[in-house]
């Protein structure tokens, strides 16, 4: 799964409006996310809809209390492993919202201006799949190789960057898990 001018090659692509320039081009921090819409479904196009400003909220109630949410990530993984990608790395994809991150001795806000945001679909009580481990360790191993900035310990969580309003992917997914893994180069 190489990247290509910011596209994972065997990623489908579904462009996102919800992204643009990154202001540095600085490309340092990976955050995970999970996702599920409605809340604990995960079939369907939902995500896609909501990740391209067309979800119906006349589908769901849920989907009422969320429409006109402009958000994206670079990646999403669903639960069979398969990879859609709505934002090229190169770009910034608006995944963290207000957050912040200890970066050496300072703090730092705008994390979208960095970060790549990879969404892992699933809420945060039910275990993710095999299939997006492998898929979520493959597609880390591709960023680390093509932005040597993003190091192991450069890889967070939504809840850890955004710990008053976010608590994703949640204990459901293992951390130790995913880095052992990693660390093997488990494809």
């Amino acid at each position: 799964m190489p990247i290509d001018q910011g596209w994972l090659e065997d990623a489908r692509r579904v462009t996102s409006p919800n992204q643009d320039a990154r202001p540095e081009g600085e490309v340092s921090l990976l955050v995970l996310h999970s996702i599920s819409l409605p809340p604990g479904v995960f079939t369907g196009d939902a995500i896609e809809r909501l990740f391209t400003n067309r979800l119906d909220p006349e589908v769901h109630p849920y989907f009422a209390g969320i429409q006109g949410l402009r958000v994206s990530a670079h990646l999403l993984i669903r639960r069979d492993g398969t990879c859609v990608q709505f934002v090229p790395f190169t770009a910034r994809a608006w995944h963290a919202g207000r957050s912040w991150w200890r970066d050496g001795k300072r703090w730092r806000r705008a994390l979208n201006d960095f970060s790549v945001g990879i969404e892992l679909e699933g809420d945060e009580v039910t275990p993710y799949t095999e299939a997006q481990y492998r898929s979520l360790v493959h597609a880390t191993q591709r960023l680390l190789v093509y932005y040597p900035a993003i190091t192991p310990d450069r890889i967070t969580s939504h809840a850890r960057v955004a710990p008053l309003r976010k608590s994703d992917p949640g204990p459901a997914f293992d951390w130790a898990y995913f880095r052992q893994m990693l660390g093997k180069g488990t494809r």
